[in-house]
């Protein structure tokens, strides 16, 4: 039996796992490189890991943007779109087919 609350938690375990691992790895290094002396012969390595915090934060934006995105209740469903959807999944498989053919041709 699963609780009303945490459905949400349910869906895209992966991109939520992604993100909270980032956070925490990000979060580390910005602490470590803020607080922490790190000087290695007279070199100074706490901006190193302040900016690989900063990138580490940054990634994980996109797995919560995932998570987030996965989750979304009531999206339209292709019936709902009618005529604009399927024109939009002919243009998409008309591509998809002119990029294959172009590069059988093109050979390896």
């Amino acid at each position: 039996m699963t609780t009303p609350g945490l459905d949400g938690l349910s869906r895209c375990k992966l991109a939520l796992a992604f993100a909270v691992i980032m956070d925490l790895f990000g979060g580390a290094a910005l602490l470590v490189g803020v607080f922490a002396p790190l000087e290695i012969k007279g070199q100074d390595f706490g901006d190193l890991l302040v900016y690989t915090g900063a990138l580490l934060v940054l990634m994980s934006l996109w797995g919560w943007v995932l998570w987030y995105s996965g989750n979304i209740e009531g999206l339209t469903s292709n019936k709902e779109l009618g005529h604009i959807g399927s024109a939009v999944d002919r243009l998409a498989r008309n591509l998809s087919r002119k990029i294959r053919s172009y590069r059988g041709h093109r050979g390896p």
